[in-house]
C-alpha cells in the first residue's frame, strides 16, 4: 500500500547517502597499491614486500589501505611519535623541569662560604643561554667568589652507559650523543663558519658555547665548489682535548652554523660551566666537578623550562635525537624497580600504549629517538597511535609537534612544487636502508586521514617520491569513494 512504500523508499535513500558518503565500519581495507606509487617503486627497484602502509581517516573505524600493515619494521627516527605520544600522555602537554642553583654556605661581601650547586631536573633542553641567564643573576646578586667548588649534580636520571660510537662510528656528530641527568646545550657545540675572500684562504670560526680545556684546530679552508651540500667535506675528530677541524666551505655558501658533540655529557656541562663562569667575571678557588647534592642546601633560584608541548615541537621538527633519549628516561623516571631510566622508561612507553589499546606485538623500544638497526613497530599500531592521538585532548600540541610538508621542519623541501604542500603533518625518519613516514594529511575536501608508510630496503634512499605520491593520493581523495565528504564527487 502506499503509505507503507513511502517510508521504505525513504529508507533506501538513506542508506544509499551513507554507503556513498561515510565509511563502511565493516568494510576490509584495500591492499592494492595505488598506481602512482606502485610505479614509483618499481622505478626505485623497491619490492612492496619492502613496504608497509596504513591509511585511515582519523574519524572512520576502519583504514582504508593496509599494506603489510602487520609486519614489525624500523622506522628510523619515526620512532620519536611513539616517544612522543608516550611523554603526553604519562606527563601531560604542560610539564616542565626545572634547574636549581643552592649554596651550602652564606654569602658574605661577594664571597660563597662554601659550594654552590647546580642541580639538574633532567631538562631536555637547558641551553647554554638558559645557565649564562642564571649564572649572571649570581652575579648580579652579589656573588663575585666561590670559596668550594661549583658542584654539577645529574643524579635526576640514571642512564646506562653510552657509546656514541656505537650506531656509526661518527661519535662526535651531535645525533649520536647520549642524555643526562644534567644535560647542557643538548651536547653540542656549534660552530659558526666564514668563508674566506680567496680559494684556499682560511675559514674564520666562532664556537658556542665556549667550552674550557677544549682547544679548537681550525684547518678548514675556502673553496669554490658548488654550495650544495655546502657540508660535504666538512669533519672533525678529536686528539685529547683538541677538535682538529678539518675539509673545505664554498665561498658561495656565506656564513654557515656546523656542530659537533666533543665531549661526553658529564664532560661537556662541566667545560661549560666553568667557561661561563670565566667569561662572568666569577672567581672560583675549588674546582667545577660532577657530584651529588646534599639534602638541606639553600637554593638560591630555579630557572624552569618551556612546557612538553614546545619541547616536543623542538624535538619532532628538527628529528632531536637527544630530546627523545631525555623524554624516555624521564618516563622511567622514579620507577620502583631496580631498573635505570632508560630501561624503566622503555616499560612505561610500552606501557602507555597497551592502555591506549594499541597493538605491541613486534614492537622494539631501544631509545626512543629511532636512532637504532634494533627498533621496530609494526604500521598498523603505529597508525592506531595516531588515530588515538587524535582523540586525545592533548591532540593539538601532538599535531603541532609535527613538521608540515613542504613548509618547515624535516619535510621543509617536500612537496614543493605539489598542490598538496602544506596538507600534510609529518614525522619523517632516515637511516640507511630505511626511509619512514607517519602523520596527518588533509584531503582536498576537507577530511584528514593518518597515514603511515615504512620503507626497509637497500634502495629505501630512494623511495623519497613513492612516499610524496602516496602523500598526494590521500589529498586528491583518490581513496574509496565511501570515505568522499557529502556533495564531493
Amino acid at each position: 500500500m502506499p503509505h507503507r512504500s513511502q517510508p521504505s523508499a525513504f529508507v533506501f535513500v538513506l542508506g544509499l547517502f551513507a554507503a556513498l558518503f561515510f565509511p563502511d565500519a565493516s568494510a576490509a581495507p584495500s591492499a592494492k597499491l595505488p598506481p602512482v606509487v606502485s610505479v614509483a617503486l618499481e622505478r626505485a627497484h623497491i619490492p612492496v614486500s619492502a613496504v608497509a602502509i596504513w591509511i585511515q581517516p582519523v574519524d572512520a573505524k576502519q583504514p582504508t589501505l593496509a599494506i603489510n600493515a602487520g609486519q614489525p619494521m624500523n622506522p628510523a627516527s619515526v620512532m620519536k611519535v611513539v616517544t612522543t605520544f608516550a611523554a603526553l600522555e604519562q606527563l601531560g602537554p604542560e610539564r616542565s623541569w626545572k634547574t636549581r642553583i643552592a649554596a651550602s654556605g652564606p654569602v658574605r661581601n661577594g664571597v660563597l662560604a662554601g659550594d654552590l650547586y647546580l642541580i639538574g631536573d633532567g631538562d631536555p633542553v637547558l641551553t647554554y643561554e638558559r645557565l649564562w641567564r642564571l649564572l649572571r643573576r649570581l652575579r648580579m646578586l652579589g656573588v663575585a667568589s666561590i670559596e668550594g667548588d661549583i658542584v654539577l649534580d645529574g643524579s635526576a636520571l640514571v642512564l646506562p652507559a653510552h657509546d656514541p660510537y656505537a650506531f656509526d662510528g661518527r661519535g662526535l656528530r651531535p645525533y649520536n650523543s647520549g642524555g643526562d641527568g644534567l644535560l647542557m646545550h643538548f651536547n653540542t657545540q656549534e660552530l659558526a663558519l666564514f668563508p674566506g675572500s680567496r680559494v684556499q684562504g682560511p675559514v674564520r670560526l666562532v664556537e658556542e658555547p665556549p667550552l674550557a680545556g677544549v682547544v679548537i684546530d681550525n684547518r678548514i679552508v675556502t673553496s669554490g665548489k658548488a654550495c650544495e651540500p655546502w657540508y660535504r667535506d666538512l669533519d672533525a675528530h678529536l686528539e685529547d682535548r683538541r677538535l682538529v677541524l678539518t675539509g673545505s666551505l664554498p665561498a658561495s655558501c656565506g656564513p654557515r652554523i656546523w656542530a659537533a658533540a666533543p665531549l661526553a655529557p658529564a664532560d661537556f656541562s662541566t667545560a661549560l660551566v666553568q667557561a661561563l663562569w670565566r667569561e662572568l667575571g666569577g672567581a672560583l678557588r675549588g674546582a667545577v666537578r660532577r657530584g651529588a647534592a646534599p639534602e638541606g642546601v639553600q637554593t638560591l633560584m630555579t630557572d624552569e623550562s618551556a612546557p612538553l608541548a614546545e619541547i616536543v615541537r623542538t624535538m619532532n621538527k628538527w628529528s632531536n635525537n637527544v630530546i627523545a633519549r631525555q623524554l624516555l628516561a624521564q618516563l622511567g623516571r622514579g620507577s620502583p624497580a631496580p631498573a635505570d631510566s632508560v630501561s624503566a622508561g622503555i616499560e612505561a612507553a610500552r606501557q602507555r600504549l597497551v592502555e591506549a589499546r594499541i597493538d605491541i606485538s613486534g614492537l622494539v623500544i631501544d631509545n626512543g629517538a629511532g636512532l637504532s638497526r634494533d627498533a621496530r613497530i609494526r604500521a598498523d599500531s603505529l597508525g592506531a597511535l595516531l588515530i588515538r592521538a587524535w582523540q586525545r585532548p592533548w591532540m593539538p600540541e601532538f599535531l603541532a609537534s609535527l613538521p608540515v610538508a613542504g613548509r618547515d621542519g624535516t619535510t621543509r623541501r617536500r612537496l614543493a612544487d605539489s598542490p598538496a604542500r602544506g596538507y600534510a603533518h609529518l614525522k619523517t625518519g632516515t637511516i640507511n636502508d630505511v626511509k619512514a613516514i607517519a602523520g596527518y594529511v588533509l584531503d582536498q575536501y576537507g577530511r584528514r586521514h593518518a597515514l603511515v608508510m615504512m620503507v626497509n630496503h637497500p634502495q629505501a634512499a630512494n623511495s623519497g617520491k613513492a612516499q610524496d605520491a602516496l602523500i598526494e593520493w590521500v589529498w586528491t581523495a583518490d581513496a574509496p569513494v565511501s570515505t568522499r565528504p557529502r556533495g564531493k564527487r
